[in-house]
């Protein structure tokens, strides 16, 4: 199952690895295949301080955190994606955050699921019908039928 991942799920995840968005990441290979927007690593990149200031990893605490977390995340260059695909998101988005474009435009060209806990896009994107969205609820019960079928 193809999963884009935004960056909320992986800042957590890379603040504590331990917590349940990092097991899922870490954990979930078997089951999902987790997606992201080049603009992804920029953001990591860019945030790197704020990072380490709330986790309080030390640098080379973080950069190991950084590493396991994006592991078994694909990045995707925003490239590849077709503009008809762009300009049909940024409309969807124009009223609920256009700062997500590129992940939404990344689930939409992979035909994915948007796992995300950003609860304003969550609800906006289901106030206009759009469903290939996941909560990390949704995302734990996945994993645990899917391991479930194989016992």
């Amino acid at each position: 199952m193809k999963i884009i991942v935004d960056t909320n799920i992986v800042f957590s995840a890379i603040v504590n690895t331990s917590g349940t968005l990092g097991d899922l990441l870490l954990n979930s290979e078997k089951v999902f295949d987790f997606y992201a927007p080049g603009f992804l690593w920029h953001e990591i990149q860019k945030n790197r301080y704020k990072l380490k200031k709330i986790s309080k990893l030390s640098d080379s605490e973080l950069v190991e955190s950084e590493y396991f977390v994006t592991k078994y995340i694909h990045f995707i260059s925003e490239e590849q994606i077709p503009s008809r695909t762009w300009n049909r998101v940024q409309k969807l988005l124009q009223d609920i955050d256009t700062k997500d474009t590129a992940f939404v435009a990344l689930n939409n060209y992979l035909r994915g699921q948007l796992w995300t806990g950003d609860k304003k896009l969550l609800k906006g994107l289901r106030n206009k019908n759009y469903k290939r969205i996941l909560t990390t609820s949704q995302m734990l019960d996945i994993r645990r039928r899917k391991e479930n079928k194989e016992k």
